[in-house]
């Protein structure tokens, strides 16, 4: 595939962001594409509405897995582009998009000339939620195909293009979503005494949650709780029965999200206590953290030194999540960013990566494959 191609592609993917395990019209693009290719050497299976495209390679000894995520998120586009999303309320805010494109690009060229050995390409369902790569690594479609070493990319807004970055060891956190429910007992608001009133337990509890990274996990770790919505009553002069908080956890290590958790659940008991109501809680999609192989990634940086316009650029960790952790945490291998240099960033509805970022993030890709 040409920049051209590439670009239509991907625009074209664009239009059509679809939120976890509801990638349909996604699924079906992306399988007439790769029909599209030569088929002599390559096998489709899907699983979901995911699918795994398995290359075989001339002279194979291992196996090598690629995985591209393929859904949207419930964002509103604020893009202006001519090619903005054509479903209401979606978009592909954290350039998914580009990651098919990316693996479509590198897939036709390894199914026109294999490596010397096999690759997997996975198109993952469900990355942002409620999390593809935990149930697809148990699936009997991917266990007939595992790889013996796998790797994965995701843009990066703040890099250059031309520009790609990791590190040995954590990349991205271990996350949890959370989500907090308080029942109590509503009533007039001239008559609080009769009442539990669940937005004042629910504005206590946030408060609360701010004590558990200050005074119960280690300084020497790192951990966020943060709640970013709160819904509860029904006008402003009924005091509200109930009350829902919405959040996220996010640390360094698997032992500081145990202890958050545990934390969380002794507060949720003291305030049914000291409120006198009920409080359930639900955590969500967990993600496992993205722990890099060193040997992996002393090996990209070889690959990426052979490379004309692209340069290495150590990453720091960061607190973002990615399901992709899973798969690192079952096979060996690594993840890393590729400079799409955009004024806004993940997760934005202004998100807009800079397109000749697909042909160096094709062409590493590529090389990773080959090299390995």
């Amino acid at each position: 595939m040409d920049r051209k191609q590439l670009q239509t592609i991907r625009r074209e993917l664009h239009q059509i962001p679809e939120l976890g395990f509801e990638e349909y019209k996604t699924q079906q693009y992306l399988l007439n594409e790769i029909k599209r290719m030569p088929q002599e050497h390559i096998e489709i299976k899907t699983w979901r509405t995911g699918i795994l495209v398995f290359v075989k390679g001339k002279n194979p000894s291992k196996t090598i897995g690629y995985r591209a995520d393929i859904d949207g998120l419930p964002i509103t586009e604020e893009t202006g582009f001519d090619f903005d999303s054509r479903h209401k309320g979606k978009m592909h805010a954290c350039g998914h998009d580009f990651h098919m494109t990316i693996a479509l690009g590198a897939l036709s060229r390894l199914a026109e000339n294999p490596a010397e050995d096999d690759c997997l390409f996975i198109f993952q369902p469900a990355e942002e939620g409620p999390g593809g790569a935990a149930p697809l690594l148990e699936s009997e479609e991917f266990q007939a195909w595992r790889p013996d070493v796998i790797f994965a990319l995701h843009i990066a807004p703040d890099l250059p293009v031309g520009t790609v970055s990791s590190r040995e060891g954590l990349l991205f956190a271990n996350t949890s979503e959370l989500f907090i429910d308080l029942k109590g007992k509503g009533g007039h608001a001239a008559y609080p005494h009769q009442t539990h009133d669940m937005v004042v337990a629910a504005s206590y509890f946030v408060t609360q949650l701010q004590q558990i990274v200050a005074r119960r996990v280690d300084p020497l770790d790192s951990a966020v709780v943060t709640i970013g919505k709160i819904t509860g009553g029904t006008v402003q002069n009924i005091i509200a029965e109930h009350a829902r908080l919405e959040g996220t956890i996010r640390t360094m290590s698997p032992k500081a999200m145990e202890e958050v958790k545990d934390n969380i659940e002794r507060l949720a008991k003291g305030l049914e206590v000291g409120h006198d109501c009920e409080v359930s809680i639900d955590y969500g999609a967990n993600y496992h953290q993205v722990y890099n192989h060193g040997i992996h990634v002393d090996s990209f940086r070889e690959i990426v030194a052979a490379l004309e316009e692209v340069e290495f650029k150590e990453a720091p960790s960061a607190m973002t999540g990615e399901d992709f952790g899973y798969m690192l945490k079952e096979i060996p291998g690594f993840m890393f960013w590729l400079g799409v240099e955009s004024e806004y960033g993940l997760h934005h509805a202004r998100l807009t990566p800079d397109e000749q970022a697909l042909a160096v993030g094709v062409n590493t890709v590529e090389a990773v494959v080959r090299h390995w």
